[in-house]
C-alpha cells in the first residue's frame, strides 16, 4: 500500500479495559499522534452519574434506576476542545464538569448507573454517531464488543489492581482530595467486579482484541507497542 493510501485510511481504534489503567491517557496520546478524534466514553457515563447525584436520583450511594432513566431526556453531554490541555473537556448541560466527574463519589456510583439498560442504549447511540466517519479513538468498557464490534483495531488494557489504585490515589491527592489508598483500592476492586458481572454489556475482552498489560510500562513503551500493531492493521 502506498504512503498516500496509508495516511488517508481512517480506522476505528477501540480501547477497552479496567478502571484506572490509563485508557484515556493512552487514547488521547494515540489520537494526538494520528490526528484522530478522541472520545472518552467513560466520561460520558460519569457525566450521567454526576447529573443523577445533583438531581437526587442517587442518595447515600444508592442508585434509583427509575429516577435516573427519567432524567435521561434532560441531560445533554458535549465535548469542547481545551487548547490549554490539548484535549476536550466534558460539559453537562453547558456546565464544565471535567473535574467534577472524577470525584470519588462519582467513581463509587458510576458502575450502578452504567449498568442501567436505558443509559447504555442512549450513550451507545451517541458514541456510534460520533464515530460514524471513522478516524476515532474511543475508550471504555464495551467499545470493541458492543459500540464498534467492527473496529479495525481493538485493544484490551489491564494492569495490577494495586498499581491502578496507586495511580488513581496520586491523581486525586494532586487535586487536593481527602482520600486514602485503601479506599481507592477497594473502589478499584469493586468496580472491576461490577463491570465484569453486570448483565448489560459486561467488560470482557473481544475475541479479536490484543491485550496490553501496562502495569510496569512507560508511556513511551506503550506508544511503541501501539504503533507496531497500528502499522500492521494499516498495511493489511
Amino acid at each position: 500500500m502506498s504512503t498516500a493510501n496509508k495516511t488517508s485510511k481512517k480506522i476505528v481504534i477501540a480501547i477497552d479495559g479496567f478502571s484506572s489503567c490509563g485508557k484515556s491517557t493512552f487514547a488521547k496520546a494515540i489520537a494526538a499522534r494520528l490526528g484522530y478524534i478522541f472520545i472518552d466514553t467513560g466520561a460520558m457515563y460519569r457525566a450521567v452519574t454526576l447529573y443523577a447525584l445533583q438531581q437526587g436520583a442517587i442518595r447515600s450511594g444508592i442508585v434509583d434506576e427509575d429516577a435516573v432513566v427519567a432524567l435521561l431526556g434532560d441531560v445533554e453531554i458535549t465535548f469542547r476542545f481545551n487548547p490549554k490541555r490539548g484535549a476536550s473537556d466534558i460539559y453537562v448541560n453547558g456546565d464544565l464538569a471535567e473535574d467534577k466527574i472524577r470525584s470519588i463519589e462519582v467513581s463509587n456510583c458510576v458502575s450502578g448507573v452504567s449498568s442501567i439498560r436505558e443509559v447504555r442504549e442512549k450513550l451507545v447511540a451517541m458514541q456510534q454517531q460520533m464515530g460514524r466517519d471513522r478516524g476515532v479513538v474511543m475508550d471504555g468498557r464495551d467499545i470493541g464488543t458492543v459500540v464498534f464490534p467492527d473496529a479495525e483495531l481493538k485493544i484490551y488494557m489491564t494492569a495490577d489492581a494495586r498499581v491502578r489504585a496507586e495511580r488513581r490515589y496520586a491523581e486525586l491527592k494532586a487535586k487536593g482530595d481527602d482520600v486514602t489508598l485503601d479506599e481507592i483500592l477497594e473502589n478499584v476492586i469493586s468496580r472491576d467486579n461490577a463491570d465484569m458481572t453486570r448483565t448489560i454489556s459486561p467488560l470482557r475482552r473481544a475475541d479479536d482484541a490484543v491485550e496490553l498489560d501496562n502495569s510496569y510500562m512507560s508511556v513511551e513503551e506503550q506508544m511503541a507497542w501501539f504503533m507496531e500493531r497500528y502499522e500492521q492493521v494499516i498495511n493489511e
